[in-house]
């Protein structure tokens, strides 16, 4: 091949894979061990010490996991990146390498419940502190900044309402406080942004949901966009300080603009043991395949679906940023110009006893707690993934009372619009 960079559909199609060298399979085998074998003992002592790069152990890592680890981190422009064995496994393993007992971190109000609960309450046990900040008020991030703020958390595209934040900004808010910004892509895909373009430190994935996107496996990812300098301030002595542990080993110093997937693999995955099985890897690689096919006509028929729905009487209003009329649309513009997502939510005017009902008349859609999957998902918010939530903080995070979400699938438009139709009209 020439000099020529590769195409996104190329990327998901072949980085980080080669013909199989021992037996030529075209297809990443399944590497499906716990073990690899040294050469010899110097061998082994080297690639325990950080010296040599290798396999030792499928928890630390495997063959198969690195082909999407490689992969990944291709399609989203980083220098490297970590798989784990899910999206919330992945953010516990940032938050090692940034926090200590007692520090803060910056989140946006708007995020997937799931989020917001391991934050408020779960991240508490280690003495991480979460600090919440509203990503349509640029300003009221700058005012969560205190000396002990290490990390600011967003989401590119937000669960549930889909709103798209707006990245740029926020990145310079971090940039000021010298500290990294952490960007949640689950819900674009670097299809449809990758957030490392527009001042992103590290890009998070659960790989769940559009990058396996056939609902069958569970992962997680982390995307290094090697960026920060891990040394500034003595903030972040996981990285800059001797780690006893590799015979004092300054990770930011021997690793560059990788230390921080390495950090992830070496302390957090090692010791908290959240390893992806091959298996899985395997799964989601076969999915990344296909991802700006599956993504694109995600995003045409999220359109189509939201523009019916906008004109339904049934429905009091519909927040997704296609719309010309959103408020989001110029932010959408700006940073998903090939399509807005397919996540996103309406709302109805029967309130809470309508969004429970319509959930059980659909027909097509199918009622989970997931999204990204090629079939077309529904739920409601405010009775399942926000329940936590009181009222207020429901309505904050977009998922109040009246509130449906739908995670458009790729099925013919029309058989999705009729469903939609007959469980508003039942």
């Amino acid at each position: 091949m020439s000099d020529r960079l590769p195409g996104f559909s190329t990327l998901a199609v072949h980085a980080g894979a080669q013909p199989d060298p021992t037996t030529g399979a075209r297809a990443t085998p399944i590497y499906q061990t716990t073990s690899f074998v040294f050469n010899d003992a110097d061998h082994a002592a080297s690639l325990f010490g950080l010296q040599a790069f290798g396999n030792i152990y499928t928890r630390i890592g495997n063959p198969t996991n690195a082909v999407l680890e490689e992969r990944v981190a291709a399609l989203e422009g980083g220098t490297a990146a970590l798989a784990v064995a899910s999206g919330h496994a992945a953010q516990v393993v940032i938050l090692q390498q940034l926090l200590q007992p007692g520090d803060e971190f910056i989140a946006a109000r708007k995020l997937y419940g799931g989020s917001i609960n391991q934050f408020t309450h779960a991240f508490k046990s280690f003495g991480w502190n979460v600090v919440w900040a509203d990503p349509d008020d640029i300003a009221s991030f700058e005012r969560a900044v205190t000396p002990r703020t290490k990390a600011i958390f967003i989401e590119s595209i937000a669960n549930p309402a889909g709103s798209i934040t707006d990245i740029e900004a926020i990145s310079t808010v971090a940039r000021k406080a010298g500290v990294p910004l952490i960007v949640d892509n689950t819900l674009a895909s670097p299809y449809l942004i990758r957030p490392i373009d527009h001042g992103a430190d590290i890009v998070v994935h659960s790989l769940t949901k559009f990058l396996g996107g056939h609902g069958n496996s569970l992962g997680g990812i982390i995307v290094d966009a090697g960026t920060f300098d891990w040394s500034t301030g003595g903030k972040y002595p996981m990285l800059s300080e001797p780690r006893p542990e590799y015979h004092g080993i300054r990770l930011q110093e021997t690793f560059g603009n990788f230390a921080f997937a390495i950090a992830c693999r070496v302390l957090g995955l090692r010791d908290l043991g959240p390893a992806l099985s091959p298996f899985n890897a395997f799964m989601i690689l076969t999915g990344i395949e296909t991802l700006p096919l599956r993504m694109q006509k995600h995003c045409d028929n999220a359109k189509a679906v939201a523009e019916f729905l906008a004109g339904h009487p049934a429905v009091a209003s519909v927040s997704y940023a296609g719309l010309a009329s959103d408020k989001y649309n110029q932010l959408a513009r700006k940073y998903a110009p090939k399509g807005a997502g397919a996540v996103f939510t309406f709302s109805l005017k029967g309130g809470y006893d309508a969004g429970v009902s319509l959930v059980s008349k659909l027909q097509l859609f199918s009622h989970l707690a997931n999204v990204g999957d090629t079939r077309s998902l529904v739920i409601h918010p405010a009775s399942t993934t926000h329940s936590q939530l009181d009222d207020a903080a429901k309505v904050k995070s977009g998922a109040g009372p009246d509130v449906v979400r739908l995670s458009v699938g790729i099925e013919d438009k029309e058989d999705l619009i009729a469903d939609l139709e007959q469980a508003l009209g039942a």
